[in-house]
């Protein structure tokens, strides 16, 4: 680990010392190390019929969001991140935090690099200890995939101001350069320091780039809102995408639940699978959705519809289940359900003409997006129809085989 790696871990006293080079190799043999016995399934680092979550869950405390993961999907645990507890605990600020020679501080309009360390980056990884302590605790003798999630140098450098500036990041190619090889050194730590807690874990890193349709096309507004921030070279977002992915040396992810998921660009930079938000997938995304899948990518499917769920959950206010008769009809018809979920992914099956023989191995049922925006009762809820629907879409592929 480089010097700089390691400044970022003694910069509270809640983080441990970084340990030596030697902890990094449980995440850097990801898929090796997730290989059962029998050799079914080895390329994907999670069991056939798999289920986990997207990343943001409901509520202020962590200990129980992980508690709720960990019971909810037992064979595919993620580490959650609560943007309800404010700045610093949302998905730029938690990112931001591991940077490594780059400062950040609030301002009223979100994020801005800062001339230095100041409250607010210390706060930001204060939390992060905090919960990595809690992680630590929870699955402790945890074995199995373990899924952690960062923001995208792309969707960092979208968001983030520049210093002394209300013009992001993006607007700078050579700040852009030293964001992503920032992110990639921070990234590298923090995946050792994960690997080194949770030993027994094989690790998934998982970059969010919901802005990342938007760079690409020159989307991305000016201050004023009145111009947009120039498209980026598809060459120069595979490239620095890369950087980061190739610096985690763990299975890897990318995460995007905008329209128009650049199948292309995240292929190109080497990511070993592909997250998006199925009822977003259009007939022109088809083709380059059957090349990913042909080319042997995992595939997170966000086939569970959040907005479903924020009509209501099976539970009333104090935990209750409430009879049938009692809902709406309309609300029960809009609620998804776990065989609705599994049948979503077997429809889009079937309209490409994919085989059916890989796709319980090679798709991982998630919701369409964080949970952030739920209930409690409704986030469980969410976990517990994904997991059932891993769990029908083995036997509704082999009916089409």
């Amino acid at each position: 680990m480089s010097q700089a790696a390691a400044r970022l871990w003694f910069v509270t006293s809640d983080f441990p010392a970084a340990g030596p080079p030697a902890a990094s190799p449980p995440a850097a043999s990801a898929a090796a190390a997730s290989a059962p016995a029998d050799g079914a399934a080895a390329r994907f680092p999670w069991p056939a019929g798999s289920a986990t979550g997207v990343g943001s869950m409901p509520g202020t405390d962590f200990a129980e969001a992980c508690a709720v993961v960990q019971g909810e999907l037992p064979d595919f645990a993620y580490l959650p991140e609560l943007p309800g507890r404010g700045p610093g605990a949302d998905m730029i600020g938690r990112t931001a935090a591991l940077l490594v020679d780059i400062a950040v501080e609030v301002t009223p309009r979100g994020w801005r690099i800062a001339d230095r360390p100041g409250r607010d980056m210390r706060r930001a990884r204060t939390m992060l200890s905090s919960d990595l302590d809690a992680m630590e605790e929870i699955l402790d003798g945890y074995q199995g995939p373990l899924k952690i999630q960062l923001a995208g140098v792309w969707t960092l450098a979208a968001t983030i101001e520049q210093p002394h500036s209300l013009k992001v990041a993006l607007a700078d190619p050579g700040l852009v350069n030293d964001i992503a090889s920032s992110l990639a050194e921070g990234a590298k730590a923090y995946v050792a320091e994960v690997a080194k807690r949770v030993p027994g874990a094989t690790l998934l890193v998982q970059l969010d780039e919901p802005s990342l349709p938007a760079v690409a096309h020159g989307g991305i507004p000016s201050p004023s809102g009145l111009t947009r921030v120039r498209e980026v070279d598809e060459e120069v977002l595979r490239a620095k995408l890369r950087e980061v992915l190739d610096a985690t040396r763990a299975y890897t992810i990318v995460h995007c639940c905008a329209s128009g998921y650049p199948f292309e660009i995240i292929n190109g930079a080497g990511a070993d699978a592909v997250s998006f938000d199925l009822s977003l997938l259009r007939h022109r995304d088809y083709d380059k959705f059957a090349e990913t899948v042909e080319g042997g990518s995992g595939l997170l499917i966000g086939a569970l519809p959040v907005t479903g769920l924020a009509g209501g959950s099976a539970r009333d206010g104090v935990g209750e289940r409430r009879p049938a008769g009692q809902r709406d009809d309309d609300e029960e018809r809009a609620r998804p359900t776990p065989e609705g979920t599994a049948n979503a992914i077997r429809e889009v099956w079937q309209r490409i003409g994919l085989p059916p023989a890989s796709c319980a191995e090679q798709v991982v049922i998630t919701p369409a997006c964080g949970l952030a925006g739920v209930s409690p009762d409704q986030a469980r809820d969410a976990l517990r129809w994904c997991r059932e629907a891993a769990r029908i879409l083995p036997e509704l592929m082999a009916e089409l085989a």
